[in-house]
């Protein structure tokens, strides 16, 4: 499968998502859209990620943006998850991983000496007309909600 390409259309998803929703980033279209995709519901890194990007909400949304994050997680999870840390966003579950494919973020990875597949952090980008504007992978929690709502602003 292609990897998303900066410039090109973002890859199309329609996904579960909080609140009993069914979200389509083509119904998002007019809006810029952030997409960030974490490995798990109420780890440390993640917890903080998501943190940082509720806390961030209102600078997004005056820069006409709206923070969507992905895992694997079941919707159940991610309802918890979002009313434990009181998320200003909608959190949408790929369990099948056929989104996290298109966006080319399912890696092998080791933890106690197992391999799995899993979810790399990784953030992307998509403009009001549905392009891929910029995408962050291997992603550092610290300072990354910042980076990623000064390229917001600058759209």
């Amino acid at each position: 499968m292609p990897t998303p390409t900066i410039g090109k259309t973002a890859p199309a998803f329609a996904l579960p998502a909080t609140g009993d929703q069914k979200i389509r980033l083509s119904a998002l279209k007019g809006q810029n859209v952030v997409v960030y995709f974490y490995p798990r519901d109420a780890t440390p890194g993640c917890t903080t990620e998501s943190q940082n990007f509720r806390d961030a909400h209102k600078a997004f949304a005056k820069a006409n943006t709206v923070i969507l994050g992905i895992s694997q997680d079941p919707m159940k999870s991610h309802e918890k998850f979002k009313e434990k840390q009181s998320l200003n966003f909608e959190l949408l579950s790929d369990e099948s991983g056929d989104v996290c494919r298109k966006y080319d973020v399912l890696k092998m990875k080791k933890m106690y000496g197992k391999e799995f597949e899993g979810i790399e952090r990784s953030t992307f980008l998509i403009d009001a007309t549905g392009k891929l504007r910029e995408e962050w992978r291997k992603v550092k929690v610290p300072g990354h909600v910042d980076e990623v709502l000064a390229a917001a602003q600058a759209l």
